[in-house]
């Protein structure tokens, strides 16, 4: 139990994912938010290495243990382990509250193949896609070359961030990124190509008075949206939280096609957050300090 008063949050980085690096950097942005707010808050840096051993000031020790004194966590490790319901799983075996989805809203939202069939299901104009488990047969590769235009985006089916993913023009290419593809799953994605601008939308349950509040959307590019397509991409970002089951806070990636058609193509349920992020970016956009938003979610978590 914490005597303190303040609220001891561990902040959880690092992790066995190629994701690793990333995570180091928004585990930073946490820690230093929190540092902002000592008067409520005291972080414990927690570093997961790529092994998956847990540490504390430079010691391995177990979960459990670590966690023993701490009032809530901070799950700041992406992709495999902690995006895809393993930790949560952990946390919430020895009932600590933690940030983020839960099991099955984090699993589901890692698994690509899954989450397209969810969008389709609640009319959310996604990428055409074909399935490829297992082993890649010859006549499955000549199916998808006859029947989609190219070239075709071809990307890992569970798994997080860009990590993967290829372009395909040629049959020979095809072939190729499919085999190198299922290095990192055991199913890969086949997606018709969208050509058009990236942009992210990152929502926020219980914020402004709504049960689920959109951020203004942001893209990397200088790309202007009218005010009509930030309401669409804002309503299906909501939408695809909501469906997805997920829980506190997400993000969607869209592409806006130069006909301003607007696909969705993945949902995070743990966004990307350092100054250079797009939710960082978001955050600002909307009027939002960092420490309001990291307050606000592990007020939410407890």
């Amino acid at each position: 139990m914490n005597l303190s008063s303040k609220i001891k949050v561990s902040v959880l980085r690092g992790g066995p994912s190629s994701e690793y690096d990333t995570s180091l950097k928004t585990g930073g942005y946490i820690l230093s938010t929190l540092r902002e707010m000592p008067e409520t808050y005291e972080p414990m840096d927690i570093f997961i290495s790529r092994d998956g051993e847990w540490h504390y000031e430079g010691l391995v020790k177990e979960p459990h243990h670590l966690l023993r004194h701490t009032d809530v966590v901070w799950n700041a490790l992406h992709g495999s382990y902690g995006e895809d319901g393993q930790v949560q799983h952990l946390l919430e075996s020895i009932k600590i509250p933690f940030t983020g989805s839960k099991v099955f809203g984090s699993a589901l939202s890692m698994n690509k193949a899954m989450t397209k069939n969810i969008y389709n299901q609640h009319n959310l104009l996604t990428p055409r896609h074909e399935l490829v488990r297992g082993t890649v047969s010859y006549a499955d590769l000549i199916h998808i070359f006859q029947n989609y235009l190219h070239p075709v985006i071809v990307k890992p089916a569970n798994g997080g961030s860009s990590i993967g993913i290829r372009l395909a023009h040629t049959f020979q290419e095809l072939e190729e990124v499919v085999a190198q593809a299922f290095k990192h799953s055991s199913q890969v994605l086949v997606e018709e190509f969208i050509e058009g601008d990236e942009v992210s939308c990152t929502v926020i349950e219980g914020a402004k008075g709504e049960r689920v509040y959109a951020l203004l959307p942001s893209s990397k590019s200088r790309f202007k949206l009218k005010p009509e397509e930030n309401k669409q991409i804002e309503e299906m970002a909501k939408l695809a939280h909501s469906t997805l089951g997920l829980r506190h806070y997400s993000s969607s990636d869209f592409i806006v096609t130069p006909k301003r058609k607007i696909y969705i193509l993945e949902t995070n349920s743990l966004p990307v957050l350092h100054e250079d992020s797009l939710t960082h970016k978001s955050l600002r956009a909307t009027g939002w300090r960092s420490r309001d938003f990291v307050d606000h979610i592990l007020k939410l978590a407890m």
